[in-house]
């Protein structure tokens, strides 16, 4: 028998191996470091970055870790943008209560980059599997114009200044092309949970850390923030106490997600709901309710009972009614009683608007700007009001005019043909938002419906009195509304399709 003549094989070169195909990931990913390989990488990364933070400082050991960190989480955001859909909510409530305490991180311009990720993963995904049938419908149509107008808003003669008009533009239609990708990739009812979920945790850590800040006080950087500007002291000191704003960027801010989450509960609470989730969800919107009043925000105060008689009216029912009556009758009693309490007071005056000096002040500011607005159909230019008006063009007509509204702030700067496509666009909201709700079959799917529905109802209300949608997180949350209507929908259509196919 012969003997088999046996092949030596083939040696491969350090060199060779080392940028063939697959190496770095197998050593990284298969082998985990593991072996001499592994601990020598290790070993000279240390000395490497040792001798570097010894030569040049800490920079180097920052850029290290924003590289170690920031490539994942670029990635993650990228790539599963349900990862990034969530991490964005979470950040939209913590942003303001995290530069508070002095961090020198531009987290708003993460928040922006957050955004330009999120959308450059919506296009790689249209990249893999084309699928635009989510702008069909009157509510992105109106969008899409909305953000045309503003982006024209550039070239707009009126204006007196474009700087303004780039600083404004990311908080007022940049923000709105998170309708799309919330409709885009927001397909399961158990996404939905998650996020409503985030959202009532966030909302419920906020109610009670504006409540630790009514009866334990302020924290010390908080005491510094209220303390850095006389015009802000005057602003949050009212009445002989103290506005409270919790983790948010100011008492508008916080009254308005405290009464948003407790719409979401009470919405929620309609639902085919085990009857200890309902007393949970109800727990949760009363503690909501009872810290909206520390903020001290009048605007707000009124939007609970207004709210809820649209609920009436699209959940006609006995035990609807009666805790309409009933509530009725403790908001009657608690408006009208007698107190020396300074909350309770400052409440009552929410529902006396004659009486209240700031209001009248108000009333004779939009009156003394109706010209104005009557003979600049564009208006004076995105930005030329408050901060950013101060700011780029401080002696212009329109800087230290204060809107006090976010309709006013709207036919100012855009002009009464802005104010009429934002009318539009609201109301094109409300009416998909009934429509959808009377058509979902699936109860839970309806809850959610009519939770998005109320809330939205309640920013549309309350950015008369106040600017209710420019500032994170209510502007975030108000563009995901949007996508929740339209997307309960679509997923209950889905449903009664597989059913019927099933069922033939």
């Amino acid at each position: 028998m012969k003997n088999e003549i046996q092949i030596p094989a083939a040696s491969v070169s350090p060199r060779k191996f080392l940028f063939s195909k697959g190496a770095w990931s197998n050593f990284f990913l298969n082998k985990k470091l593991a072996g001499f390989g592994g601990f020598f990488f290790l070993l000279a990364c240390s000395l490497f970055f040792s001798f570097a933070i010894s030569k040049y400082g800490f920079i180097p050991g920052v850029l290290f870790l924003a590289i170690i960190v920031g490539l994942p989480f670029i990635y993650g955001v990228t790539v599963y943008p349900k990862f990034g859909i969530l991490i964005f909510i979470f950040l939209a409530n913590l942003i303001m209560w995290i530069l508070r305490m002095g961090l020198n991180f531009p987290l708003g311009t993460l928040m922006d980059a957050m955004e330009v990720f999120l959308i450059l993963g919506f296009f790689i995904q249209q990249k893999q599997k084309t699928d635009w049938s989510f702008i069909k419908g009157p509510i992105p149509l109106v969008i899409i114009i909305w953000i045309i107008f503003n982006l024209l808003e550039v070239i707009n003669p009126a204006a007196e200044s474009r700087l303004a008009w780039v600083y404004t533009i990311r908080s007022v239609a940049v923000i709105m092309l998170m309708y799309f990708i919330f409709v885009y990739n927001i397909r399961t009812k158990d996404f939905i949970k998650i996020i409503l979920k985030l959202w009532l945790t966030m909302s419920i850590f906020g109610a009670l850390y504006g409540l630790k800040q009514q009866f334990f006080g302020f924290a010390g950087f908080e005491e510094r923030f209220v303390h850095s500007d006389p015009n802000l002291e005057q602003l949050l000191f009212i009445g002989g106490q103290w506005r409270r704003f919790s983790i948010y960027s100011d008492p508008v801010a916080f009254s308005y997600n405290m009464v948003n989450c407790s719409l979401l509960c009470i919405g929620l609470m309609t639902g085919p709901l085990k009857t200890y989730k309902r007393v949970v969800l109800g727990i949760c919107a009363i503690i909501c309710l009872w810290a909206m009043l520390y903020s001290g925000t009048r605007g707000a105060f009124a939007l609970p009972p207004v709210v809820m008689i649209l609920l009436v009216i699209l959940k006609f029912n006995k035990q609807i009614m009666t805790a309409a009556i009933i509530g009725a009758i403790g908001m009657i009693v608690l408006i009208f009683m007698p107190t020396s309490n300074p909350t309770i007071y400052r409440f009552q005056t929410a529902f006396k608007p004659s009486d209240d000096a700031s209001f009248n002040v108000r009333k004779i500011n939009q009156k003394r700007i109706q010209p104005y607005i009557q003979s600049h159909p564009i208006g004076g230019g995105l930005g030329s009001t408050g901060i950013w008006g101060q700011r780029f063009a401080p002696n212009s007509f329109l800087a230290n005019f204060p809107p006090d509204s976010g309709y006013v702030r709207v036919a100012v700067e855009l002009g009464w043909l802005g104010l009429f496509i934002f009318c539009c666009f609201m109301f094109t909201i409300l009416r998909v938002g009934i429509i959808n709700y009377f058509a979902i079959k699936d109860p839970e799917l309806k809850s959610y419906c009519l939770a998005m529905l109320l809330i939205a109802f309640s920013l549309h209300i309350g950015n008369y009195p106040q600017e209710a949608i420019v500032q994170l997180p209510s502007s975030v949350y108000f563009y995901l509304v949007t996508a929740l209507i339209v997307v309960t929908r679509r997923i209950d259509d889905e449903q009664q399709l597989q059913l019927k196919s099933k069922i033939i």
